[in-house]
């Protein structure tokens, strides 16, 4: 078994990582500069042709990639302690909540990155300025639905640290360096980015 995986900035290898770290699993890794684009080499394409980070090679050669699906199939392995919910009310509000920072905020955080910042100017094509700020506010709307939710419970699905609580921080962190800061008036979210940012896992 080995994990593909890249250094900070890059918030989908951190969510593995930190998810990891979370559970006490170690995995033998590999890393590869997204900068230099290795993720994007002919040998590495050749073993897994999406081209993304990070990806889990199996024993067997299986190539599974997707953070979640990488951390689902952990899971499976180590399901102590629990971190995608226990119970069906507890699961689907866990997946409610991942699905809200994936498709909602985490959606948008790309969108500026790609379109927007000077980093991504060097290897995007073509970069549409204007589409990419039009997902700035959608950024702080989301995050004002988190701040809501963390006003009412400790985290985000609950009174137990779960994945969605990793795929958020990984978020918001990585929306901070691209210049997308919590909203001053978020005082729950500010507190809960404080809280699970003392969590040894999210130095992972």
């Amino acid at each position: 078994m080995l994990l593909y995986d890249a250094a900070a900035p890059a918030p989908n290898p951190r969510r593995v990582r930190m998810y990891l770290a979370e559970k006490g699993i170690s995995v033998p890794t590999k890393q590869l500069s997204i900068m230099s684009g290795e993720h994007k080499s002919a040998e590495f394409t050749a073993k897994y042709p999406p081209g993304q980070l990070p990806v889990l090679e199996l024993d067997d050669g299986r190539m599974i990639g997707e953070t979640i699906a990488i951390c689902r199939y952990f899971e499976m392995l180590h399901p102590h302690p629990p971190m995608f919910g226990v119970g069906a009310a507890s699961v689907a509000e866990v997946e409610m909540w991942l699905r809200r920072v994936e498709l909602g905020f985490g959606m948008a955080i790309r969108n500026i990155w790609v379109h927007t910042h000077k980093l991504t100017a060097r290897v995007v094509k073509q970069q549409y300025t204007d589409f990419g700020e039009s997902n700035r506010p959608l950024a702080y709307a989301a995050m004002k639905t988190f701040d809501a939710a963390l006003s009412k419970t400790p985290f985000l699905a609950g009174a137990d640290y779960s994945i969605a609580d990793i795929a958020l921080l990984s978020t918001i962190d990585f929306a901070r360096f691209i210049g997308v800061p919590i909203p001053d008036d978020t005082v729950a979210l500010q507190d809960w980015h404080q809280r699970v940012s003392a969590r040894p896992s999210a130095s992972a």
